[in-house]
């Protein structure tokens, strides 16, 4: 097999270039970019692991005055533009800040990993200190950061004074890369100290406002933040969301792009697994493949070319909004829910400007959070056979990753609530025998469960196990017993008393009554009952459940 250095988990532009490491060529987004050089501010969104980092990390090599990065752009696409690169490349002052470790629990702490940001980035132009352009102030501010001292006000300043003194230093206008603006944002509203990093955030922001000193500014991250909320007085704004078809190709790999790779790793047998697992995103008016899964996996390949598809997406950070969406008591989300885990869409309108203080207010946002973060995605208008109105989309899960995650997480949601359920209620109907209460409790249940089987005997074999588990009793599933095997078996030691139950699937609601009997007919012909009976259990109640969608019938036999 072709010996590749796949870089997973590295951003560095630098290092990949000079060490070798497979690199598919997203310089284009520099020519792009600089069509519309006019625009003061880029906000380009995407989810997470999409090659935010390693674009913005690739355009700071580019520009960056102080570097000489010819070497790491030859023979990439940028290259062949002699006109443009002898005009940008290395030749204007560059600013690159990456917000994506400001984090805590408190805002305290979130204001000294950003303030530790802060101090990291001037430490980077130290340099200034000898500048002989600068005035005494000036150096102070410097030191003031650097010492430990600033307060709160020169840090919501630093971004701004830092591109006045880079101006006055080079005689040159500043451009500003800002990576994952909004992770403060998103890490505060989880913690509860939202206001107060909003109010720093809109500071340092302020470098974006009437500043002369800016050449111009990208800034990426998953959420675009409205404008009034954090860029207010922010000129020339435009943005690029997943939405938006411009930038579409440049973050993320393309069918072309993936094909590529699997020929230079001689990995095109897997071609199918890759695209089923990994695929599916529609940006723009591309299909885009998630390069976090696509380079785990083709590295993996290599190591092993048996290593199965797996979800390397899912660790890459906490799913808690997932848990957010399928707690809800709403009745219609959770039955989209279960339109989109059987492979289905949904119609919804997507906002496209929000606060994560406002993030699960309603319906609408929450779709739209789960659109913008990479959990749901759009399809393609040809695939969809209906009309969408204005501001609505087509939305579904992109890929089996995604879907897994999704079943994955109701599953622990799910085990996580009925654990957490009294079910007393439940029980004393069972050892009771009585099949109206019983019937009754499990109808209710049922309609609050998310079903991602189509309704197939698993999900309701899984249901009732879930609901019968964790209560101090012996439950078995599909256990040999007398002459066949029984679905469900409830032993109750300390009181020498069991439940045996039997479970039909039907189609229609009319065939409940007819399965249910035959059900518990099935338990006295194989005598699943005789075998506990035989073995010192004094009590064994014989029960029939037939489901039809969300409703059952119980019997329970005299």
């Amino acid at each position: 097999m072709k010996k590749v250095n796949i870089p997973v988990g590295r951003s560095d532009f630098e290092h990949i270039r000079k060490n070798d490491f497979y690199y598919i060529d997203k310089t284009g987004l520099i020519e792009e970019l600089l069509k519309t050089d006019a625009t003061q501010v880029t906000l380009i969104t995407r989810p997470r692991r999409f090659g935010k980092t390693l674009g913005m990390n690739m355009m700071a090599e580019f520009f960056d005055i102080r570097k000489d990065s010819h070497a790491l752009f030859e023979g990439l696409s940028i290259s062949e533009n002699k006109a443009l690169c002898k005009d940008w490349m290395n030749q204007y002052p560059t600013i690159f800040i990456s917000f994506r470790t400001v984090d805590g629990l408190r805002y305290e702490e979130a204001y000294a990993s950003l303030y530790s940001t802060i101090e990291n980035l001037y430490t980077a132009h130290f340099y200034l200190m000898d500048s002989e352009k600068l005035i005494a102030p000036q150096k102070a501010f410097i030191q003031t950061i650097l010492e430990e001292k600033a307060k709160p006000m020169h840090i919501k300043n630093s971004l701004l004074k830092l591109t006045e003194m880079l101006y006055t230093h080079y005689g040159k206008p500043v451009i500003l890369l800002m990576d994952e603006y909004d992770v403060p944002l998103a890490k505060a509203s989880v913690n509860g100290y939202y206001k107060e990093m909003l109010s720093t955030i809109r500071g340092v922001m302020s470098v974006l406002k009437d500043n002369p000193a800016l050449c111009f500014a990208v800034v990426t991250g998953c959420l675009q933040i409205v404008k009034e909320s954090i860029f207010t007085g922010t000129n020339n704004f435009v943005s690029d969301t997943i939405s938006d078809s411009r930038l579409d190709e440049y973050f993320g790999f393309t069918q072309t792009e993936v094909d590529k790779l699997l020929l230079d790793t001689e990995l095109t047998d897997h071609v199918d697994e890759i695209k089923d697992w990994y695929d599916g995103y529609h940006f723009g008016k591309h299909d885009i493949y998630c390069p976090w899964d696509v380079m785990n996996h083709v590295k993996n390949l290599l190591l092993n070319p048996a290593t199965p598809p797996a979800a390397y997406w899912e660790h890459t950070s906490h799913n808690d909004i997932i848990y957010q969406f399928i707690s809800t008591t709403e009745a219609d989300v959770n039955d989209k829910f279960e339109t989109l885990l059987t492979g289905g869409y949904i119609m919804e309108a997507i906002e496209p400007n929000l606060t994560y203080d406002i993030l699960h207010s309603s319906e609408k946002n929450i779709w739209t959070l789960l659109y913008f973060t990479g959990y749901l995605t759009k399809m393609c208008p040809k695939d969809i056979p209906e009309k969408l109105g204005d501001g609505s989309f087509a939305l579904t899960i992109p890929n089996t990753e995604i879907k897994r995650l999704f079943r994955k997480s109701v599953n622990e949601w799910y085990l996580a609530k009925t654990e957490a359920s009294d079910r007393s209620e439940l029980f004393d109907a069972l050892w009771k025998g009585d099949a109206e209460r019983l019937q009754e409790y499990l109808n209710d249940t049922l309609f609050d469960t998310i079903s991602f089987y189509d309704y197939q005997e698993n999900f309701y074999h899984a249901f009732l196990t879930g609901q019968l588990s964790r209560k101090g009793y012996v439950v078995k599933s599909n256990r040999e017993n007398g002459l066949g095997r029984s679905d469900i078996t409830v032993k109750d030691r300390k009181n020498r008393r069991a439940i045996v139950i039997e479970t039909k699937v039907t189609g229609s609601e009319s065939d409940l009554d007819f399965l249910c009997d035959k059900a518990l007919a099935q338990i006295v012909e194989n005598q699943y009952n005789k075998e506990i009976e035989q073995s010192g259990y004094q009590q064994v109640l014989c029960i029939g459940i037939a489901f039809y969608r969300k409703q059952c019938r119980v019997k329970v036999a005299d």
